[in-house]
């Protein structure tokens, strides 16, 4: 099940901290609970998702895009995820995650997040690509930023992230089945 209660008292304590800039860092804090592990009692991959869900949405609220997607009834999807996991989150570690806007193309938003532990050490290192839609389809980022009243431009997306975005416009859509 989602996890709507702690989504709930994320968005009210990133309603108490100040806006952010489109390209700041939203820090969140979590910790690993019994339902959150898989049968080898770590941090399951599927929470960890979850988890990531639970920074990008106050990242939204902070910076002013949620308060655009209700306005202009627009909805905000994840088209694609690269994720990197390097170390073990056990039960009731906690963690720290790091959220940003890391930059755009004509149809994405590149959002970077990271998962920390309290020694220090990175757990979890994953870019999304997020798309802002409405009844017809994808809104084009000139179209959201306008909708923001900014043109603050895009910082240049990492080489490795240009090169992940080509590699997933190649790969076939529907995927072919196999028997």
């Amino acid at each position: 099940m989602y996890p709507f209660f702690r989504l709930f008292k994320d968005m009210a304590r990133a309603r108490k901290m100040p806006k952010l800039g489109l390209y700041d860092t939203h820090v969140s804090h979590h910790i690993c609970l019994p339902w959150d592990l898989d049968l080898w009692n770590e941090l399951n991959n599927g929470r960890t998702l979850t988890i990531y869900d639970l920074g990008r949405i106050p990242l939204a609220q902070r910076s002013g895009l949620f308060d655009l997607l209700k306005r202009e009834r627009w909805g905000l999807t994840i088209a694609g995820s690269v994720v990197r996991y390097r170390r073990r989150v056990q039960m009731f570690h906690k963690l720290e995650t790091h959220s940003r806007l890391l930059g755009r193309d004509k149809r994405f938003l590149y959002i970077e997040q990271s998962m920390w532990k309290t020694d220090g050490e990175c757990s979890s290192h994953a870019v999304f690509r997020a798309a802002i839609t409405d009844r017809n389809g994808i809104v084009t980022t000139d179209r959201i930023f306008a909708a923001l009243q900014t043109d603050e431009p895009s910082p240049e997306l990492p080489a490795w992230v240009q090169k992940w975005s080509e590699a997933e416009d190649l790969r076939p859509w529907p995927p072919q089945k196999h028997r």
